[in-house]
């Protein structure tokens, strides 16, 4: 999708409309204590942006309920098949697909159970088209196209809150019944309000005033990072705290694989490649041959019958050994 035109600059009540909406949102707050940052040293803006960083964990922490309610829902409907959709414009949609991007290969999911949509497609992943954020239009046809069910779940993000294509996702998801949250870093947004579940982390005014990458950008990360990583727990995907459902790709993966089987188990290297080559693979099935003493298809259906969840199939293989 080509770069959109620039707007004309003028006093239409929409523009009128949108400024006034602007001053009154926390993130684009203007910081007079900030203003002469530019002819500061390098190591006191390094310090003051640091510490402002430093603020955002807290933020985070004060939504920890709403945001602990979210993930419940959200592994609730994936155990029954449903996926987990993020929407976005700018910063907030790149943070998205990135998320989402990186569930495969840590927790071995398919690529259509964790999407990222952003306003303007995948070209505006690399390259701005900020233009985009302003049509629901647009969001209701993304979504549109992936046939959404009562199952799925859809994350709208906005630092702002007011961005139209992730209120009109949100919107349009709703209307289809499906699970949506909204995320913003401003209080009292129509994001939030437009969700079933909004997480408001407010983390003030940017260090550049409006810069949401920062801040807010982080924010944003740190809530989606437990939006997923969770969620995959509930599922499953790990067993304590290793990443039993890794896919191998590369060297290092596999090397990884390795390590986890190792950790799990205790078991030798001989006994660890034996049991990784006989699983394909596959880290919960080894740690379940070698834990259980099972053979690999023992395992692979053992983990079949119990959803993924190696400790339940661990206790299946006991009881089976017992009886």
């Amino acid at each position: 999708m080509p770069s959109l035109p620039p707007l004309p600059y003028g006093s239409t009540p929409n523009d009128l409309a949108v400024r006034a909406e602007l001053e009154s949102l926390t993130t684009e707050a203007f910081r007079p204590d900030l203003a002469d940052i530019d002819q500061l040293p390098t190591l006191d803006i390094a310090t003051l942006m640091n510490g402002e960083d430093a603020t955002v964990p807290a933020a985070v922490a004060a939504r920890l309920p709403v945001i602990a309610a979210a993930i419940d829902a959200i592994a609730e409907r994936m155990a029954r098949g449903g996926r987990l959709i993020y929407a976005g414009a700018g910063t907030a949609g790149r943070l998205g697909v990135l998320d989402a991007s990186e569930c495969p290969p840590t927790f071995n999911t398919a690529p259509s159970q964790v999407l990222g949509l952003i306003a303007g497609g995948r070209e505006a992943v690399i390259t701005s088209i900020e233009g985009a954020e302003d049509s629901a239009d647009l969001a209701r046809a993304d979504l549109g196209a992936l046939a959404l069910t009562p199952d799925d779940t859809v994350v709208g993000v906005s630092a702002s809150g007011r961005t139209p294509y992730a209120i009109g996702a949100v919107e349009y998801a709703r209307d289809r019944g499906a699970l949506t949250v909204g995320l913003a870093c401003n209080a009292s947004s129509a994001l939030a309000a437009a969700a079933d579940h909004g997480i408001e982390v407010v983390v003030g005014p940017e260090l550049v005033t409006g810069s949401t990458r920062l801040k807010a950008g982080t924010a944003q990360k740190l809530v989606l990072n437990m939006l997923s990583t969770i969620t995959m727990i509930r599922l499953g995907k790990t067993y304590g705290n290793l990443m039993v459902d890794v896919r191998a790709t590369n060297d290092k993966l596999r090397a990884r694989s390795h390590r986890i089987v190792a950790l799990a188990t205790g078991a030798t290297d001989e006994e660890i490649d034996t049991a990784l080559t006989a699983a394909h693979g596959e880290v919960k099935t080894a740690i379940l041959t070698l834990l259980g003493n099972t053979d690999a298809p023992t395992a692979t259906r053992l983990l079949q019958q119990n959803q993924g969840h190696l400790r339940a199939a661990l206790a299946a293989a006991a009881t089976t050994k017992t009886s």
